[in-house]
């Protein structure tokens, strides 16, 4: 449990540094590994909403990098 505690802190740490207009980049496991590039729309709790010009995505905050 303190290990699941950590992490939920870390996730928690790394969501407040995101905000809606900035640019991320995370790789994708579903398209093989392909880095994705887009703007944030949404900051939810556990997931933030990322727009790479065509297709929205629901990414965990720890997945997310700044591009």
């Amino acid at each position: 449990s303190a290990v699941q505690y950590a992490r939920a802190q870390l996730g928690k740490q790394k969501i407040r540094t995101f905000t809606k207009g900035d640019t991320v980049k995370f790789t994708s496991a579903k398209r093989g590994g392909l880095v994705v590039q887009g703007t944030v729309t949404k900051v939810a709790i556990k997931y933030v909403t990322v727009k790479d010009g065509v297709m929205l995505w629901k990414v965990p905050a720890n997945m997310l990098e700044a591009a």
